[in-house]
């Protein structure tokens, strides 16, 4: 039997800071034997490299058949192993994975294990406390971190992290409280005018009257085209600078992200803002894949940069398509993932084999996106 390039769904883990310093790799069901099928994407060149400096979380289903060959091409110090809980029963199993523990792999056990999670090695666990928290003493014995996955809001993560947690995984980006998503009206208005600028490739000059209403847009312009990304031998002190440097088309995709990078009211980073990246980066990625032309290619970032608006403006997407002068392509992705860009922007949002069959994607380029988008995002979480 021959088995297909594997799909995998790559979740984002984050500390409490909303920094992002680890990914799960989830495998589907149909990949096989899971491990396996993740040394396979894995084998994808500099692979390590795009991910760094994020710790890559990879399951075991079946530690009793891992063997240290396995994992002899894997750097210890980037990659943890993700153990069931049940599977850590077994004696042998508990020495097997404690020897490799000792020689310096990292063992997160899956769910909570008590004893037998000690006996395996592991520093870690992970568990899903979406509903219930574990009992008290489950996260005491092992040194962490640990991660709670299911995380569907700030304050569940503030609440895990009180019991222990310092990782969490989940969907919370989508679920901001409801005062920090909206924010005052001038605020959401000026963004609403600046995105309208942007759309319409608005004068220069037009662009900077708005920024300078908004200093803590220009404020993080500046200091990502100050950052060590662009390597200036002199500082950039000024928007028409900045323009210089970037130029129009990049000015324009930075302010697209830059619009999700303000400080939420508690001081922590927008989690929205790297979820839009990968969005944007992954969509024109597969766009050029598929052989789009250039200004498709724009297209398809502004779609996937676009696609979290309405969370991020606490705002019908109706109404934020409404006040802008989007293409009719990027109108139909965004308002019922309609058209090209909207299976597109389906696929990106959540793959699957028959929907990437229907759109004449190889699953290997899949993945090839995947990472790049997951780089330039984690790249541009750095620099912002």
């Amino acid at each position: 039997m021959v088995i297909e390039f594997p799909l995998v769904e790559l979740q984002a883990v984050s500390n409490a800071h909303n920094e992002w310093v680890a990914l799960t790799f989830d495998l589907s069901a149909d990949s096989g034997d899971a491990f396996q099928a993740a040394l396979t994407l894995l084998k994808t060149p500099d692979v390590f490299a795009a991910l760094a400096p994020l710790d890559c979380i990879l399951p075991v289903p079946q530690p009793a058949l891992l063997e240290l060959s396995q994992l002899e091409t894997l750097p210890p110090n980037r990659v943890i192993l993700r153990v069931p809980a049940d599977a850590c029963a077994e004696i042998a199993v508990q020495k097997k994975l404690a020897s490799y523990a000792e020689a310096g792999y990292r063992i997160m056990i899956e769910g909570v294990a008590g004893m037998a999670a000690t006996l395996c090695g592991a520093k870690s666990l992970m568990v899903d406390a979406a509903q219930a928290l574990p009992p008290v003493l489950a996260l005491v014995a092992q040194p962490g971190p640990h991660l709670a996955t299911g995380m569907g809001s700030e304050q569940r993560i503030a609440e895990c992290a009180k019991a222990g947690f310092s990782w969490f995984a989940g969907d919370f980006a989508l679920h901001p409280p409801h005062d920090a998503s909206t924010g005052d009206g001038t605020s959401r208005k000026r963004l609403l005018a600046l995105l309208g600028l942007l759309a319409r490739d608005a004068d220069s000059r037009e662009l900077e009257v708005l920024l300078k209403q908004d200093p803590a847009l220009s404020y993080h312009l500046l200091k990502l085209v100050n950052s060590a990304a662009f390597a200036l031998s002199s500082p950039i002190h000024s928007f028409s600078q900045a323009i210089n440097v970037l130029g129009r088309r990049q000015l324009q995709r930075w302010l697209q992200l830059l619009l999700y990078a303000r400080q939420q009211d508690d001081g922590l980073a927008n989690p929205l803002l790297p979820l839009a990246a990968v969005r944007a980066a992954q969509m024109e990625a597969l766009g050029k894949a598929l052989g789009w032309e250039r200004d498709q290619q724009d297209m398809a970032f502004v779609a996937g940069v676009f696609s979290l608006l309405d969370v991020l403006l606490g705002m019908p997407m109706t109404e934020i398509v409404a006040a802008l002068s989007l293409d009719l392509d990027v109108v139909m992705a965004l308002l019922d993932r309609g058209g090209p860009l909207g299976e597109l922007l389906s696929l990106v949002e959540r793959h699957d084999r028959a929907a990437l069959d229907r759109a004449g994607i190889e699953h290997e380029t899949y993945w090839e996106a995947q990472l790049q988008a997951y780089h330039w995002a984690i790249q541009v979480s750095r620099n912002i």
